[in-house]
């Protein structure tokens, strides 16, 4: 059995650096603060006459004060592929159970970020599920032309994700819009989401937008298309209300 190995943390501050927020980090995967919270920090809960109930983190994050910083990009990784096994209906604890053997068989920390999940993940989460007896892990696969592969949902996600030469998440289209209109690369903008077309900050575009500026107008002079914007505030202004 592989053992977990270390990594090169040096390709433009993907594995050591902070860049987003828990909020800004939930926002751009389109799920709850508190979610990403729980994911990034962990949780202990104190039920009334009953064993009180730690949960470890499962996204690497940094200490920070509030609304500093706090989340890598391989962190956002992690969590987008955790957002697409919670979209599969799979249940936060059976999660919970299943990414330590993820890194366990593929050997090497930070495995939720790494391309070997694409390749390999779907048969090490069907062989666990299936010495469990797993049936809510199982569901994360299915047969496809009689090969062993991650569910279509989680296809989806995945796809979304892309790597690098070294094998690691280097770029990362938002899960949050039907349409890929959103990225985020750490080499460009400091990582900060930014517009596919335009390639400008999306808080850049939204702050004039929330200025009081008319949207066509915003996105004429940023050079966004309008519908791109329109997709953005669908997504964003629930979380803002």
């Amino acid at each position: 059995m592989a053992s977990t190995q270390k990594m090169s943390t040096t390709s433009n501050g993907r594995f050591d650096t902070p860049l987003y927020t828990v909020a800004e980090a939930a926002r751009f995967l389109g799920v709850p603060t508190s979610t990403f919270a729980t994911w990034a920090k962990g949780y202990v809960r104190r039920p009334p006459s009953r064993s009180t109930v730690v949960g470890a983190p499962i996204v690497t994050s940094f200490g920070a004060e509030r609304g500093y910083p706090s989340i890598p990009f391989v962190g956002l990784a992690e969590a987008m592929v955790l957002a697409a096994f919670r979209r599969s209906g799979v249940s936060l604890q059976h999660i919970r159970r299943a990414v330590p053997i993820i890194e366990r068989e593929i050997g090497v920390e930070h495995a939720l970020a790494s391309q070997r999940l694409y390749t390999d993940g779907a048969v090490i989460l069907y062989d666990f599920a299936e010495a469990q007896h797993d049936e809510e892990l199982g569901g994360l696969t299915e047969v496809v032309s009689r090969q062993r592969v991650f569910a279509r949902v989680i296809r989806e996600y995945l796809k979304r994700i892309e790597y690098a030469g070294d094998g690691w998440a280097a770029r990362l289209v938002s899960p949050a819009t039907a349409r890929p209109v959103v990225i985020a690369d750490p080499g460009r903008s400091f990582g900060q989401p930014i517009f596919i077309h335009g390639g400008v900050r999306v808080e850049d575009v939204l702050d004039r937008w929330h200025a009081g500026e008319p949207l066509v107008g915003v996105a004429e002079d940023f050079g966004v298309p309008p519908e791109d914007v329109e997709d953005i505030l669908r997504v964003t202004l629930p979380a803002a209300a």
